[in-house]
């Protein structure tokens, strides 16, 4: 696995560093354990992909997800999915658009808490 040995060897020997750079660091950061893991790759199917045309490029690419059942854990694919597809072909976009269709509002995924971002102290 390819690190980046300085900031890997410092975070092995004191994980709450990462902690000290977070304006709300968790009341527990010190019991935190640094880990460096290889994640495998799930095949991945996205219901929608569109592309922009050859003559604009880098352009924009759209991510369309058609969901017609509760999923708690959809954005967290979705988002996997688009991002991964996006990693992957980098020099064809300049941007993404991820968007979600529901035939009803209460479909939608309740906990939406890991995808509020935080700034971060620098």
């Amino acid at each position: 696995m390819r690190r980046d040995s300085i900031f890997y060897k410092l975070f092995q020997q004191s994980p709450s560093l990462l902690f000290h750079l977070l304006i709300n660091p968790p009341s527990n950061a010190s019991e935190y354990i640094f880990d460096s893991v290889a994640v495998k790759e799930p095949k991945f199917e996205i219901d929608g992909v569109f592309l922009p045309p050859q003559n604009q490029s880098p352009g924009v690419v759209y991510f369309c997800e058609v969901q017609c059942q509760k999923d708690e854990r959809l954005y967290e694919r979705v988002f996997a999915e688009s991002w991964l597809y996006f990693y992957r072909n980098r020099d064809r976009f300049s941007n993404l658009q991820i968007v979600i269709i529901y035939p009803s509002h209460s479909l939608e995924q309740s906990d939406i808490n890991p995808y509020l971002s935080q700034p971060i102290n620098c």
